[in-house]
């Protein structure tokens, strides 16, 4: 049986985009995620945090830009607010005057912007930390200028779907986040996916296929497999298909 898609209508980084899911998705999948939210915050009473991992390229911002519009339009659904992590990267002065150190060699950040230790990790704990006493303002990536930002969005959502690649990593710098984790989300899928969206993103960019081809295998390809490989069980695991949609998997369990 084909499925069904439809369209919906939504603004990303203050543009107004048309995306399409596929209703029975939404029905099954989203709404249901949404409804478990809404059932920790009333038994919760406080703020809830819900860390959404996914690596590169699986939509993972339009997805949950997605999910905020959809429970600010169900009356039964906590509105949720959708917040991402890029804007805690280091600043771009900082990644270009410092490298990191991988499989013994040095590797000067700006060529590898994205991975682990790109990010100020310790920035983003105490701005978990702030968020659980009450409302804060968080960094956002600018892409215009290609820069952080400081305290440029404010973050006050009763829940708040927190989304980046790295949330449950389990090197040491990262672990400790995991406290801060109402509920986990992993989303996953096929690497061929992964490697033909990324290199394709690449080449739209004005990349040759070539140049693509080798930022992936240097770059984009060590954060998919740091990100489905390195990272803990989450509660709830997705797996995005080669058509956009998603299936649950059997792979969550707690954390």
């Amino acid at each position: 049986m084909a499925k069904t898609w439809q369209d919906y209508e939504l603004t990303v980084n203050g543009l107004a985009q048309k995306i399409r899911y596929n209703p029975e998705t939404v029905e099954k999948i989203f709404l249901p995620l949404l409804e478990k939210l809404t059932a920790i915050y009333r038994k919760k009473n406080s703020r809830v945090i819900l860390f959404l991992v996914a690596p590169p390229a699986t939509g993972k911002s339009t997805l949950t830009l997605f999910l905020e519009k959809l429970s600010r339009e169900n009356e039964n659904l906590i509105p949720v607010q959708a917040v991402g992590m890029d804007g805690f990267h280091y600043h771009s002065d900082f990644i270009k005057t410092h490298s990191v150190i991988r499989d013994g060699k040095e590797i000067p950040m700006s060529e590898i912007k994205g991975c682990p230790e790109t990010f100020d990790v310790e920035k983003l704990k105490q701005k978990l930390t702030d968020l659980r006493a009450g409302d804060t303002n968080f960094p956002i990536y600018d892409r215009k200028i290609h820069d952080v930002i400081e305290d440029a969005a404010k973050v006050d959502g009763k829940i708040i779907l927190f989304e980046g690649n790295w949330l449950l990593l389990k090197d040491d710098a990262w672990k400790n986040l995991r406290e801060f984790a109402d509920y986990s989300l992993m989303i996953k899928a096929d690497l061929k996916i992964l490697k033909d969206r990324l290199i394709g993103r690449k080449v739209q960019g004005g990349f040759s296929v070539e140049d693509a081809t080798a930022f992936y295998e240097k770059s984009d390809s060590q954060n998919v497999l740091r990100t489905l490989n390195d990272s803990a069980v989450a509660d709830e695991t997705w797996q995005m298909l080669d058509d956009n949609d998603y299936i649950i998997s059997d792979e969550g369990g707690k954390l």
